[in-house]
């Protein structure tokens, strides 16, 4: 009788080595990193999104220090580790979903967490605070097992994240914290190596309050693939299920995460999510939890949507922030919405260019701005008119289209501002709908002639779009201005018709008041 092998699995949302290695899922092996991590320091500290398998390294390291080697059979770490000698792990873990709606109950988390690793290793839990608690355990478990002790948290700002919209209590949490990590500077004797994991980069005068030592590897080349899959990595690992002409399609759905590495990383939650939902391609990630924040934060910024294909922070913004004051573009990179392009020098700085890392995060991002001011129901109908539209170059039905779009924003929208006086307001919220259905869409682009307000790139066509507010020019002037600069020109070896639209909106009506378009020929 033939052995039949069990059919491996995909560790959705599982976070644990030993699980993974005794429930038969695919685990791309990371385990070289711990040993790297060992050998050459003490205290560490690793940014990355969401989702992306932090989880998963703070319990590979917990169970290498605590000497699990049976877990590691068949990974490097197996031949490649001093499995004599063992530690006792404190972790502490703030990656569970419930979020901490009071300043007493993350007190109380942090109480039951020292309480269940106390009790882990059969000894009392002492002292009057959480900070206190803390100290007399990392003692007490020394002067048991006499030896130092091994420290490791995980998700260490989803506290404050939880509560970032509550700027009150997002600083009392992280007061709290602050309070509690100091704790691993005050017993640098005892602490045999501490790792630190979470998605954002407060300052560190904030929350790591006298860790200075902490090194900080969230851009550290080094290890730029601690997180996510390499193109290596996916197609040894997942060889089973790939088959050669999807990868260029899967790598542009969920590759494009750089953090100063040579090679960009997967979304592992995505990847995985594909290959259990048929090859389906989705927003797995984008769809798992965008804090509703961050949109909001874009809306209240008024920032320019068409911006985020291509910006540019310095050197600065990408070691921390504060909670009183949050960069869009640094908690943007941070929490994955973004990511590193290229680095370039400006003089004594440096600049670090961003994008959206894929395509699952640019349509999926733009698709939740461009139901920021309207309906579900009615971002759908816009959309549907407007891709029958575009399908059938039926341009002539553009204005209805973008007139309801417009007539369908919030009066609220524009109180206590004048976004409705500025051309790119009308530009970046059609932007958002030709994105978020998933054309190509170049806002500003750039001609030896002149900048194009919008260009939209179709299978079947090419629309060169300009933008007029009135009464400072109208329909007629913006298509004038689209032939005089010779626009078209840019496109022409594509050997597609081109279509030239113009609209002019009306500050007031805060809408459409012209939209005319024509095809484009040599001698228009």
């Amino acid at each position: 009788m033939s052995h039949i092998s069990p059919i491996k699995k995909f560790p959705i949302g599982i976070s644990t080595l030993e699980k993974i290695q005794s429930g038969n899922f695919y685990y791309v092996d990371k385990t070289a990193f711990v040993e790297k991590l060992a050998s050459q320091g003490q205290y560490y500290f690793l940014s990355r999104p969401r989702r992306f398998g932090k989880s998963l390294i703070i319990d590979t390291l917990k169970q290498a220090f605590l000497g699990n080697r049976q877990i590691f059979k068949g990974l490097y770490l197996e031949h490649h580790w001093d499995w004599e000698t063992k530690y006792p792990v404190i972790h502490i873990s703030f990656a569970s979903n419930q979020p901490e709606t009071t300043d007493y109950s993350l007190k109380n988390k942090i109480a039951s967490i020292l309480l269940f690793n106390a009790r882990r290793y059969g000894v009392a839990l002492q002292g009057a605070s959480y900070s206190e608690q803390f100290a007399f355990l990392i003692d007490d478990l020394k002067e048991k097992y006499k030896t130092n002790i091994v420290v490791l948290v995980d998700e260490y700002d989803k506290p404050i994240l939880d509560a970032i919209t509550d700027i009150a209590l997002a600083k009392k949490n992280r007061d709290i914290l602050r309070s509690l990590y100091s704790v691993i500077k005050d017993n640098d004797d005892k602490i045999q190596f501490a790792f630190l994991t979470g998605v954002s980069k407060f300052a560190k005068a904030g929350v790591f309050s006298g860790l200075n030592n902490l090194n900080d590897i969230t851009y550290d080349e080094q290890y730029s693939t601690i997180c996510g899959y390499t193109q290596k990595e996916l197609e040894t690992t997942f060889q089973a299920h790939l088959i050669p002409e999807d990868l260029p399609k899967i790598k542009a759905w969920y590759n494009g995460y750089y953090f100063l590495g040579n090679e960009g990383v997967y979304n592992p939650f995505s990847i995985l999510n594909y290959f259990s939902k048929d090859k389906r391609f989705s927003n797995y990630w984008f769809a798992s939890g965008t804090p509703t924040f961050l949109i909001e934060l874009i809306k209240q910024r008024q920032f320019y949507i068409p911006n985020l294909e291509k910006s540019e922070v310095s050197e600065d913004d990408l070691e921390s922030f504060e909670i009183e004051e949050l960069p869009l573009l640094s908690l943007l990179l941070q929490t994955g919405y973004l990511t590193i392009k290229s680095v370039k020098q400006q003089g004594a700085r440096l600049l670090y260019e961003l994008s959206y890392p894929n395509l699952e995060v640019r349509l999926s991002l733009n698709d939740s701005l461009a139901r920021m001011s309207v309906s579900h129901e009615t971002k759908n109908s816009i959309y549907s008119a407007m891709n029958t539209a575009l399908i059938e170059q039926h341009f002539e039905k553009m204005k209805d289209i973008f007139t309801g779009l417009f007539a369908s924003i919030p009066h609220d929208w524009y109180r206590n501002n004048n976004i409705q006086d500025y051309e790119g307001f009308y530009c970046a919220t059609v932007y958002s709908y030709f994105i978020g259905l998933g054309y190509k869409a170049i806002a500003e682009d750039v001609t030896s002639q002149g900048q194009i307000d919008m260009t939209i790139i179709l299978d079947n066509s090419i629309v060169i779009m300009e933008f007029k507010l009135t009464p400072r020019g109208n329909a007629q002037s913006a298509l004038t201005q689209i032939k005089d600069r010779h626009y078209a020109d840019k496109y022409l070896a594509d050997k597609k018709p081109i279509y030239l639209l113009a609209l002019s909106f009306d500050p007031e009506k805060r809408n459409v008041e012209e939209c005319i378009f024509e095809q484009f020929s040599h001698t228009s």
